[in-house]
């Protein structure tokens, strides 16, 4: 059964959902944050409140996390299809055999998706010179082994976006870097070609409208797989807080890491409350929660011009 708890005993609130355990149906997979199931020939992704930082997975959840980064990546999904096909088919669960009490607490949270065959590089579109690539330009003057100019700031915009790619690396361990010659030995020339393309593709759309909504897409990862006839679709989640780097344009200055809307509250209470990064790993503290639930909520809510609304 699925766990519940509401934020601060406020019932007002919609329940949190920390994990799930449906009768009857395959759990394919247990992610940091999804939970994947077998329904056939499509795939059920639910998207739990659930936060990991630092290789952890925290508690408490965070209350409305899951709905907003599904409905985020809804968004992205139908508004780039034009540039590449998805994995995307329904968020309709009515019909699946599950209960219509836990279906309650599913609602706008879950996708049902096609089934593919997700490839062995995650694709990383670059637009600004932070995190990572800083790291690395600082040292080599180069981002994912691509030469760049000197002079360049940190969070400053690139000449150029860059595709970055990376390993895949089994659950615990780090993503590794690499050059666009090691993606091409993964994934054969055609299609490091395509992906690259697309990768680079799906980045300039997306920021050019999130520039228009007041936020800055510093970077972000796309996952694309093949599906049964071969097409490459895009799949998993989608230009999310979780995947991607986001800045607002109001407090976005050159020169320093400007703050996002993401998890970084959970980051830094992280790093400032004294823990090793040994098990076991703090519990966040209420404000820490409702500021993160606020940038999640707030990412959504200004790249939509929607509100986030609940339906349990």
């Amino acid at each position: 059964m699925p766990t519940y708890e509401l934020p601060d005993g406020d019932a007002s609130l919609p329940a949190t959902l920390a994990h799930t355990d449906i009768p009857g149906m395959k759990l394919v997979n247990r992610g940091k944050v999804r939970d994947i199931y077998d329904v056939g020939d499509r795939l059920l992704i639910i998207t739990t409140d659930r936060i990991s930082a630092f290789d952890f997975v925290l508690e408490p959840p965070i209350p409305q996390k899951g709905r907003a980064l599904t409905q985020i990546s809804l968004f992205w999904f139908d508004r780039l299809a034009s540039v590449m096909p998805h994995h995307f088919l329904s968020e309709d669960i009515s019909a699946l055999p599950i209960l219509p009490q836990l279906q309650r607490h599913l609602r706008g949270r879950s996708m049902l998706v096609k089934k593919a065959r997700p490839l062995p590089v995650e694709c990383i579109a670059r637009g600004y010179l932070v995190g990572s690539g800083w790291s690395e330009y600082q040292k080599s003057g180069t981002v994912s082994g691509q030469k760049l100019p000197s002079g360049l700031p940190q969070a400053g915009k690139l000449p150029a976006p860059l595709f970055t790619p990376s390993t895949k690396a089994e659950q615990g361990a780090h993503d590794e870097n690499i050059d666009f010659a090691q993606t091409r030995k993964i994934l054969g020339d055609a299609l490091a070609e395509k992906v690259r393309e697309k990768t680079l593709a799906l980045y300039a759309a997306a920021a050019d409208y999130a520039l228009t909504q007041g936020i800055i897409i510093a970077d972000t990862k796309f996952e694309f797989g093949l599906s049964d006839d071969d097409e490459l679709i895009l799949i998993d989640e989608v230009l999310t807080p979780d995947s991607s780097r986001f800045w607002a344009t109001d407090t976005y200055a050159v020169g320093k890491n400007p703050p996002s809307f993401d998890k970084q509250f959970v980051r830094d209470y992280l790093e400032s409350c004294g823990w090793n990064k040994q098990p076991p790993a703090p519990r966040l503290p209420a404000a820490v929660v409702a500021q993160t639930t606020a940038k999640y909520v707030e990412a959504f809510e200004r790249l939509t011009g929607k509100s986030l609304e609940f339906r349990v």
